[in-house]
């Protein structure tokens, strides 16, 4: 109650002459909301974690090993998605290349898979038993690759990251005006050497924004390493987590992934710090930004075309052909022949009292994230965008900052407060999870239009005698609805997906599809997880398919 009437004040202060007025009282409401879903189980996080010292025993363990297990992966998984993602969007968005939107679509179609599925998919492919290797080993006399261990993870993640850092570097590239590639042009330079002396450049502090970002991404990421990397005991700082939450084997498990969680923050701090630093040297170019040219390719148009092309559909249809194949067998190691073919473990696996649970759980959880997200994100994005306070740049960036805090952490977090506040071990708890973590999705829908639109029409309200709260609600509030209905529908996508905050606040009977999937796997089930993994892929796939019919019909 004291800090509801100190926010108040505080807030009062911002308006001198002013007494508490609905939009006032919104904003309190708003920073309190924040402050209890953001900023409380961060707090609990770090006072914990420095609550007692369990370095020795943190040692003992394997941190040194798992630490650097997760610095090597995170950084060359980050580190290769950004090369790919750039000669992606070099070669789809600035060439002549055939079919470059629907190309497009499908290079992007590893976003919307959740990597723990990609993961399983991949294994029945290149695993000791998987397709490419059963048939590698029949023809030339051993497998062809073990994706198992630390190379497996680091591709993994690669594939599962490229799709953000193209969006980054992408965004970035159309943002470069055609007339300085033109100008070189007219100096001499050829279209390759005016790309690499003008445009590559420009692009520089993308590429390092999207290496920050994506690497603080994979270091944090559970289901890959514990996938692929655990069965050759490579093992990170994500499953070492969940090894000491879920074993017992410590007394203090929560002080003791506090204390890693500090040192993902620290990561996380430094990555969002490199980030501003990067956006505030980045290049402004004043005027319009005119279109640029598409390179030609000449002759090499077609065979890049079908390079491209088989890239793309071996990165699209191959796992979803490997989840097909292992979901339609009755076991691991069966050969794959018409005889063989069996529904037996789709049934299983989707009439298991375990599956409906997580299914039920999934969907109550994504809308109920969706909907508080859309409502929460929406006023914050209003309130910071068009009316002054000074706490406005505050409550934007304690919004926006768990999209730079590692899952394990914001989970770590909410462990220990839900020991605190009843929500141990229930649905809510995750709930509230969710609801941290994806927040800023919906900020940033609301933000943007929000933020390139004048208030001119609000003067306009004002004037005509509407109240500072009627002139925000019938103008910014319904003018930016859509995107924010728009930013929850993806908070709803992301969190049906969601495996690393899930796993470490699992109770039993809340479980989520993708623990569900998770749970399979580690049990030795694995065609019963690789056919809710392919149905899940296929719910991917039939979200790909909407938005090109989409963008054909517009």
């Amino acid at each position: 109650m004291s800090s509801s009437s100190s926010l108040s004040s505080s807030v009062a202060r911002t308006l001198p002459g002013r007494r508490l007025d609905s939009v006032t009282a919104i904003r309190v409401a708003v920073w309190l909301l924040v402050l209890a879903l953001i900023a409380t189980p961060l707090v609990a996080v770090v006072s914990l974690g420095f609550g007692g010292n369990h370095i020795q025993e943190m040692i003992d363990g394997g941190i040194v090993v798992a630490t650097r297990n997760s610095i090597i992966s995170a950084g060359l998984s980050a580190a290769f998605a950004v090369l790919i993602a750039t000669g992606m969007a070099l070669l789809v968005d600035r060439t002549d290349l055939p079919g470059r939107s629907v190309l497009r679509l499908i290079l992007l179609s590893p976003l919307l898979v959740p990597p723990f599925v990609g993961a399983i998919a991949w294994t029945g492919l290149l695993g000791p038993s998987g397709m490419i290797n059963k048939y590698w080993a029949d023809h030339f006399g051993g497998p062809l690759w073990n994706i198992y261990g630390g190379d497996g993870v680091v591709f993994l993640l690669t594939v599962h990251s490229y799709p953000m850092a193209y969006l980054i570097i992408g965004a970035a590239l159309r943002k470069v005006p055609g007339d300085l590639e033109q100008a070189a042009r007219a100096s001499g330079a050829s279209p390759w050497r005016a790309l690499r002396s003008v445009t590559l450049p420009l692009l520089r502090p993308a590429l390092l924004a999207s290496f920050t970002l994506t690497a603080v991404s994979n270091l944090a990421d559970f289901g890959i390493p514990a996938i692929v990397g655990l069965p050759e005991r490579y093992v990170t700082l994500s499953t070492m987590v969940y090894r000491f939450i879920q074993s017992g084997t410590v007394a203090a498990p929560l002080e003791l992934v506090s204390t890693i969680g500090i040192g993902l923050l620290v990561l996380a701090a430094l990555a969002v710090f490199v980030d501003r630093i990067l956006s505030r040297s980045s290049w402004q170019l004043d005027g319009p930004v005119t279109a640029s040219q598409p390179l030609p390719l000449g002759r090499n148009r077609f065979p890049a075309a079908i390079l491209a092309w088989t890239v793309g559909l071996a990165l699209t249809m191959l796992p979803v052909l490997a989840l097909a194949a292992s979901a339609l067998l009755p076991a691991p190691g069966v050969p794959l022949t018409w005889n063989n073919l069996t529904l037996d473990s789709v049934i299983a696996a989707v009439s298991a009292p375990g599956t409906l649970v997580g299914v039920q759980n999934s969907l109550a959880l994504a809308v109920g994230a969706g909907v508080i997200c859309t409502v929460v994100g929406l006023a914050i994005g209003v309130l910071t965008t068009r009316t002054r306070s000074r706490s406005n740049a505050a409550l934007d960036l304690i919004a926006m900052l768990p999209q730079a805090v590692p899952g394990l952490v914001i989970a770590v977090g909410w462990l220990i407060v839900g020991r605190y506040t009843g929500l141990f071990n229930t649905r809510w708890l995750i709930l509230c999870a969710y609801v941290m973590a994806f927040l800023a999705i919906v900020v940033q829908a609301v933000r943007a239009p929000l933020s390139s639109t004048p208030t001119a029409l609000e003067e306009a309200a004002r004037s005509s005698g509407a109240s500072r709260w009627r002139s925000l609600y019938d103008v910014s509030w319904k003018m930016t609805a859509p995107a924010a209905l728009t930013g929850g529908v993806l908070v709803a996508l992301t969190a049906v997906r969601e495996l690393t905050i899930s796993v470490l606040l699992v109770a039993p009977g809340t479980q989520t599809l993708g623990v569900s999937i998770f749970s399979l796997q580690q049990a030795g089930d694995y065609n019963a997880a690789a056919a809710l993994s392919l149905i899940v892929a296929l719910v991917g796939m039939a979200g790909l398919g909407l938005v090109a019919s989409r963008r054909a019909r517009s």
